[in-house]
């Protein structure tokens, strides 16, 4: 299993950018995320973990709604640890 704390870098384009995230970063993510409000969580979650010194690079990039999702969704996947999930079929008979 991975480490929940985890620094996860990201090459987008030319650029490199250093995300810390916690388990609070992500919970906070998903809690804010709705039907109607996506892009504005994934683009809180990126602007609030990483590093203070690239911010400034990181924030013309969030101008595109499709590249915060893209960059959001690139950094969830690498923080989520690789667990394997089987569901089972159901028997199909009703127990009453």
């Amino acid at each position: 299993m991975t480490d929940v704390n985890r620094d996860i870098t990201l090459e987008v384009g030319d650029a490199e950018f250093l995300f810390h995230l916690t388990p609070a970063d992500v919970t906070k993510y998903f809690n804010s995320t709705t039907q109607n409000n996506k892009v504005a969580p994934a683009s809180n979650l990126l602007m609030g973990t990483v590093q203070q010194e690239q911010k400034a690079a990181l924030k013309p990039l969030l101008a595109n709604p499709v590249t915060t999702m893209t960059i959001a969704g690139a950094l969830l996947e690498e923080y989520a640890p690789n667990v394997d999930v089987i569901v089972k079929k159901s028997s199909g008979t009703l127990k009453v």
